[in-house]
């Protein structure tokens, strides 16, 4: 079992995120209790069983105070049995943390913080209207260290654009001094509802070149590789098996409910979005209505999910799972296309297991969605 909790909140909006966010904080102990009373309606969603992750997402969940971060997880505990060893993430900008602050977190019971550094260098963290400096970036993670926190990751983002790859290759020397065992690395992308994809629409930037961010990745996979972190997942790096579990739990179609506006669920046979309004979230949770659209997948669907996420890890997909996704129809309908994925050297078979080659890492989308069937 697995539960994320969405805080719609931040201070500012970054120029490249298009996640649901306000940055009215005005309602935000209201919003809080809402998304506990939707624990309260949601408690039935999952199957019997301990609480193996919970993830508190968003948003900035570091804008939560001591008295909010503690009703949710009192929440969560009373209507969830919580595994004695859950992993419990919070996701933290580096202008929040401070030692008053990442006490109150590891006190409450957070033992996982993903912290969202994205760069080192300031004119990249001003150019994506970061609230932190390069700094803080550095001082945080020493600092929830010594509140006893170790299990930390951070973000970064790739591909900005840049004269030469020197920046990301300092980025990611800062990043190794800090001995984090996990780092999670993002390719930039414009899109369309964001700052950057307005920018982009008046030409004011030019769009990501792809060579250029291909050869970002490849500089990033190979640094990281030199220095002890396993890349388990296209984005995500982790040093003696320090992945995440949670976000693990989706890529292997495990069951989870998501709570809060924008919030996701999946139970096997069907999706839940909750609507992307806080006022309208709001509204409905106080007349005890989940706000949620639901979507009942088809095999097509459960097929093609498994393959869009299995495929990015290191565990590849099961040939037999997607035979019995699909109907077995896969084979079938993807079989010419998997001989020519196989034959172009992107993806290799190991025992029954479908695998990206290093090679197929640079198009994991596109070879997934090329698998597709209808």
């Amino acid at each position: 079992m697995h539960l994320y909790i969405h805080i719609p909140f931040c201070k500012q909006a970054c120029h490249y995120c298009d996640f649901h966010f306000s940055t009215n904080t005005t309602n935000k102990r209201a919003v809080v209790e809402a998304i506990a009373r939707e624990i309260v309606l949601r408690q039935s969603y999952l199957p019997d069983g301990d609480m193996e992750t919970i993830y508190f997402g968003g948003g900035t969940p570091s804008l939560l105070d001591e008295a909010e971060l503690g009703f949710l997880l009192d929440t969560i505990h009373r209507q969830f049995q919580v595994a004695p060893n859950a992993e419990i993430t919070l996701e933290a900008n580096p202008d929040d943390l401070n030692a008053a602050t990442l006490d109150m977190f590891a006190q409450a019971g957070i033992n996982r913080l993903s912290i969202g550094i994205q760069s080192f260098h300031e004119p990249h963290l001003r150019f994506m209207n970061r609230a932190h400096s390069a700094v803080e970036a550095e001082q945080c993670v020493r600092l929830a260290q010594d509140a006893g926190i170790d299990n930390i990751s951070i973000d970064l983002i790739y591909a900005i654009p840049s004269e030469n790859h020197g920046i990301l290759q300092r980025d990611l020397s800062r990043a190794f001094t800090l001995g984090v065992p996990h780092i999670s690395a993002y390719c930039l992308t414009i899109e369309p509802q964001t700052a950057f994809g307005s920018w982009l629409k008046k030409k004011k930037i030019q769009p990501i070149e792809e060579e250029y961010a291909a050869q970002q990745f490849e500089i990033l996979v190979g640094s990281l590789r030199e220095n002890g972190y396993e890349q388990y997942e296209i984005s995500n790096f982790a040093r003696n098996g320090h992945y995440s579990n949670h976000n693990s739990s989706y890529w292997k179609q495990h069951p989870y409910l998501g709570v809060g506006p924008s919030a996701h669920s999946y139970n096997g046979v069907s999706r839940e979005y909750n609507i992307s309004n806080n006022a309208k979230y709001l509204e409905a949770i106080q007349k005890g209505n989940i706000p949620a659209t639901i979507e009942t997948l088809s095999p097509a669907d459960q097929t093609n999910e498994y393959l869009l996420t299995g495929l990015r890890t290191k565990w590849g997909v099961e040939l037999q799972k997607l035979e019995v996704l699909s109907a077995g129809r896969f084979a079938s309908e993807a079989g010419d296309e998997l001989e020519r994925m196989t034959r172009k050297g992107w993806v290799r078979e190991d025992s029954g297991i479908l695998l990206l080659t290093e090679a197929g890492k640079l198009f994991a989308d596109r070879i997934a969605s090329d698998l597709f069937i209808d």
